[in-house]
């Protein structure tokens, strides 16, 4: 059964950092491309960063460019996203998924597998 668990959400202020994390299981984690979505509330699902299956090459949303750093652990099967300088529009729940394809892909349509989401919210 393949599962992506995402853990880490929480309440942080603005200015401040959060890590979450995605735990995969059920499928052969290093062949596949890995990505975060968010989806704020009331807004369609917003792509925001991915890496290959190799952790060489990583791409990022316009929106957390330079803030945002996602990274892979193949040992753990597990990847990560590390969020610097929140601000109150990063508030969302965050998604982990999976896509076969071996090139980046921002269309949430490309990915395979989802987990269940964390809460992400960014207030003072």
């Amino acid at each position: 059964e393949v599962q992506l668990v995402e853990s880490g959400g929480g309440l942080v202020q603005p200015g401040g950092s959060l890590r979450v994390s995605c735990a995969a299981s059920g499928f052969t984690f290093g062949n596949y491309l890995m990505a975060w979505v968010r989806q704020a509330p009331g807004k369609g699902p917003e792509w925001v960063s991915a890496i290959i299956s190799g952790g060489g090459s990583t791409a990022y949303a316009d929106s957390v460019k330079g803030r945002f750093t996602i990274s892979r652990d193949s040992a753990k099967n597990t990847v990560y996203l590390q969020m610097n300088s929140l601000k109150p529009e990063d508030t969302a729940v965050y998604y982990c998924a999976a896509s076969r394809n071996i090139e980046v892909v921002t269309s949430t349509l490309k990915y395979d597998y989802w987990g269940q989401g964390t809460q992400v919210t960014v207030s003072s």
